[in-house]
């Protein structure tokens, strides 16, 4: 493959097992503009196996220069995530309207690759998985989507704003109870969907799909000189650190690597238990 077929392509999988941490980077220019990127995932304190995957990779169609990037936070085992891992933005770009109606496209491509995961539930299993995904087109406009509440934050000149939508029980009752469902709300325990799941929208979850919805929301943002960089990342990053403080901790962190570690250790340092994965996508200046 040359160079103008495939720029930069990166996939990151969570190690199992012994690996407590997995880290790395990469780059690519965008219509003269310098994207970077960098990654950490780190194993919580669970005793299963680490259930979080990513994807991080640029890729030519044509000629346009796209980023992928995605993280995937599984529940209950970790083949879901996988699977959306390995098929999710395959599912995206094969999509035939993509490139006219992206968000639409996007919407779509989330359905099928939830009918396929369960169609395969026996081979995949009882489990499920948030996603939170973001494709940076020709460096000039990100399109974010999402189910769960993994996170999308960007920093624009300084300032903090989320572009993902985190889909908890609570705010998602009356949706829940008028598909059939419930949401327990027990005295020091978050809201769960049947009592059990603590998202409203997941992929997978085969056992509570006529109560889940695997709709995502999608955002698009506009890159201009204002924009510095985005920040996707799980909830045990989230559940102990705001949107700004995280922005705030990293604006001055050129190298997106050392960002993303930064990130997840000092989530762990505040005392989250949760697996944390994390991608800094920076966005540098423009270059002739």
């Amino acid at each position: 493959m040359t160079g103008r077929e495939i720029l930069h392509k990166m996939k990151a999988k969570a190690g199992f097992g012994s690996s407590a941490a997995d880290t790395g980077k990469g780059k690519c220019k965008m219509s003269g503009r310098r994207i970077t990127h960098g990654f950490h995932l780190i194993k919580g304190k669970s005793n299963h196996p680490m259930e979080d995957y990513l994807v991080a990779e640029y890729k030519q169609i044509k000629e346009n220069e796209l980023g992928l990037y995605a993280i995937f936070d599984g529940h209950l085992g970790h083949d879901v995530p996988d699977y959306l891992q390995s098929h999710l933005f395959n599912n995206i770009l094969n999509e035939p309207d993509f490139w006219t109606e992206t968000e639409n496209a996007i919407k779509r491509a989330y359905r099928i690759t939830d009918t396929q995961i369960l169609d395969k539930a026996v081979d995949l299993g009882r489990g499920g998985s948030t996603a939170v995904t973001a494709i940076l087109i020709n460096g000039q406009k990100l399109v974010v989507a999402n189910v769960g509440d993994s996170r999308a934050v960007i920093c624009n000149n300084g300032k903090a704003k989320q572009l993902s939508v985190d889909h908890e029980p609570s705010t998602e009752q009356k949706t829940i109870e008028s598909r059939g469902g419930f949401v327990s709300n027990i005295p020091g325990d978050v809201p769960r969907v049947d009592g059990l799941l603590a998202v409203a929208r997941a992929f997978g979850d085969k056992s509570l799909k006529e109560h889940l919805s695997s709709e995502p929301d999608v955002a698009v943002e506009i890159i201009d000189d204002d924009s510095e960089f985005f920040i996707m990342a799980s909830d045990g990053l989230w559940k102990v650190m705001t949107n700004q403080e995280a922005v705030d901790a990293i604006r001055h962190t050129k190298d997106a690597q050392a960002a993303a570690k930064h990130l997840t250790e000092e989530a762990i340092a505040r005392k989250s238990k949760d697996d944390i994965s994390c991608i800094v996508v920076r966005f540098g200046t423009y270059q002739c």
